[in-house]
């Protein structure tokens, strides 16, 4: 005979699991755009950090400041990168009980 605690455990393992590939799915269907330089510099990438598109303002471009356009992509980048773990965070957390428990992810997510 089967315990019935665990038995409710693994029901709710594999609810978890199931919300958390809903999550990750939805991680890469959305997409998210950093910029840098006042929108000169916007990089578009998925939610799983796929970079889709790099926009670069004509303005920008200066072939005698090369290092200003590869700061402004950087910078773009970063953003885009960040604005992407947010997501992951918030996408994990909502997926599983740890934000019910008060329990946050570290910045590797």
């Amino acid at each position: 005979m089967r315990n019935p605690i665990q038995a409710m455990i693994e029901k709710q393992v594999a609810s978890f699991q199931e919300d958390l590939a809903e999550a990750m799915e939805e991680l890469q269907q959305a997409e998210i755009v950093g910029s840098s330089g006042g929108g000169a510099v916007t990089i578009r990438m998925t939610g799983d950090a796929q970079v889709l598109e790099t926009k670069i303002a004509p303005g920008v471009i200066d072939p005698d400041d090369i290092e200003l356009l590869e700061d402004l992509v950087c910078a773009a980048t970063r953003d885009a990168l960040a604005k992407v773990a947010k997501l992951k965070r918030e996408k994990i957390m909502s997926a599983t009980p740890l934000g019910a428990m008060g329990v946050d992810l570290p910045d590797i997510f």
